[in-house]
């Protein structure tokens, strides 16, 4: 096996030609990549508009955080059994009824009043989400030989993941300028023309009775598990953290996730071959990812109100305060792959959480009335060129050296890390805010921006502790 945390991730030498991919290979990448740039839009869509959902639906933080966290707890739960099943039961089948799934549930998100349907929609995208990254992802890999021709359409698959959900700060301010609800109906004909091209480009594939077999109460146990975590985290701050619901939540929580560690290391197929994390790079790159996106998502919810409810901006305006980071990581697809085969995937991770950090710690200096080009927009520079590095470079590094059978394991495992990370620290960022101050609307703008000064530095934590992380060195040599 050959260890991708090497200078060069590819196996093929630095100086080849170009890749030249067939009209179908395009077509296919093309297909992929645009559900991976849905999801992205639907989760920084959905954040632009927390501050008029709430307002309309008179929900607060605490409340709110649920419509992120239910997505992308529906995400992280299944995101394994979906790679899984995507290499037992054929991955266009999985990918074209999950995408017609998230579609459904858009439209009736964008109709509903009850808060608690509207919570429930999230999560079922969630789950929808939790089948076609992984199985994009899968599809890839499959198609595309491993070495510069993977790397290169890993590479802008990533990178289109990374664009939707940048970009969508902007998609999110122009659809809630309209209505909150546009964020959610904008996804259902985008789905829907995908699908129909997806029967038509993706290619058939064979599923195979050797490995059948679904590890279905690993996932039950592993969605459980953390359902119970992050809303113990969420109702800490109100129930008290020493109280017996508290106490017994955690104890709960742990001892579910506990019971599905125990599955995993008996059923015949499970969830997570626990072995996979042995290879260093492997379990380097899915904490990496954990720090990369369980950080930023929180720094943008946090950032999401601050600049609506402190600075009184309107959802257009913040979502153009941020418009850079998004074209930093929009343009960089067509050089990622040339940068992680010159420097190599470890290096650009090292790079990419380096910068985030510092943008992160950059941005501990606003104040109530800030100043753009020099308080917010060197940030907003920073996490661009952060997020650009290091999120392909991730996913290179995570799914390096896989046989093409786990493909759809390691696809979703580090999947998997991107968005239980970003459960987990959304959850800790939420308890922080909502047991730092009082709710907005009730206190001066400089008493809500000490209400959220914490989750800032939060995020600048976990960051840092990705960063670290990242750089340690490898325990065991790897035969390259």
């Amino acid at each position: 096996m050959t260890s991708p945390t090497t200078l060069k991730t590819s196996t093929e030498p630095p100086l080849v030609s170009a890749v030249h991919w067939t009209r179908a290979q395009w077509l296919l990448l093309m297909v992929v990549c645009t559900v991976l740039a849905l999801d992205g839009l639907d989760v920084s869509m959905v954040g632009v508009a927390l501050p008029s959902i709430g307002q309309e639906l008179n929900l607060g933080t605490d409340s709110l955080q649920w419509i992120v966290s239910a997505y992308v707890l529906g995400y992280g739960s299944l995101l394994l059994l979906g790679g899984r099943l995507a290499d037992l039961l054929g991955r266009r089948r999985i990918f074209l009824i999950a995408l017609t799934v998230f579609a459904a549930a858009s439209l009736l998100g964008g109709l509903v009043d009850d808060p608690a349907i509207l919570i429930a929609t999230r999560f079922i995208k969630g789950l929808a989400a939790a089948f076609t990254a992984p199985t994009g992802f899968s599809i890839i890999t499959t198609n595309f030989a491993e070495g510069r021709e993977r790397n290169k359409a890993l590479s802008i698959f990533t990178t289109f993941g990374a664009s939707g959900f940048s970009l969508g700060l902007v998609v999110g301010g122009l659809m809630t300028s309209l209505s909150w609800r546009w964020t959610f109906l904008v996804s259902v004909p985008i789905a829907v023309v995908v699908v129909f091209l997806g029967m038509k480009f993706i290619p058939k594939d064979k599923t195979s009775a050797e490995n059948s077999g679904h590890d279905i109460w690993g996932a039950v146990t592993l969605a459980l598990g953390m359902l119970g975590l992050v809303y113990t985290l969420v109702s800490a701050p109100e129930q008290g953290w020493g109280s017996v619901a508290t106490i017994a939540g955690f104890a709960v929580s742990i001892a579910v996730l506990a019971a599905f560690a125990v599955i995993e290391n008996r059923v015949k197929h499970p969830l997570i071959r626990f072995s996979i994390l042995k290879e260093g790079w492997v379990a380097r790159a899915n904490l990496s990812a954990v720090g990369l996106f369980g950080s930023y998502l929180s720094f943008q919810f946090i950032v999401t109100m601050y600049l609506q409810s402190v600075l009184g901006w309107t959802p257009l305006g913040m979502a153009l305060a941020l418009l850079p980071a998004g074209l930093l990581v929009a343009t960089s697809a067509p050089f990622a792959d040339r940068l992680i085969e010159k420097f190599g995937a470890t290096q650009l991770i090292l790079t990419g959480l380096t910068a985030l950090g510092l943008g992160y710690v950059l941005f501990l200096r606003v104040g109530t009335t800030p100043n753009y080009v020099l308080d917010i927009l060197p940030s907003v520079v920073l996490l661009g060129i952060g997020f650009a590095l290091a999120f392909p470079s991730i996913n290179v590094q995570a799914t390096a050296g896989i046989k093409d059978s786990e493909q759809g394991l390691a696809a979703g495992l580090i999947q998997t890390s991107t968005q239980v990370g970003a459960a987990l620290v959304l959850a800790v960022t939420t308890a922080l805010v909502s047991g730092h101050g009082q709710a907005a609307g009730t206190v001066s703008a400089q008493a809500m921006l000490e209400q959220y000064r914490p989750g800032l530095i939060l995020s600048a934590a976990v960051a840092i502790a990705a960063l670290l992380v990242a750089a340690a060195p490898s325990r065991r040599r790897v035969r390259s």
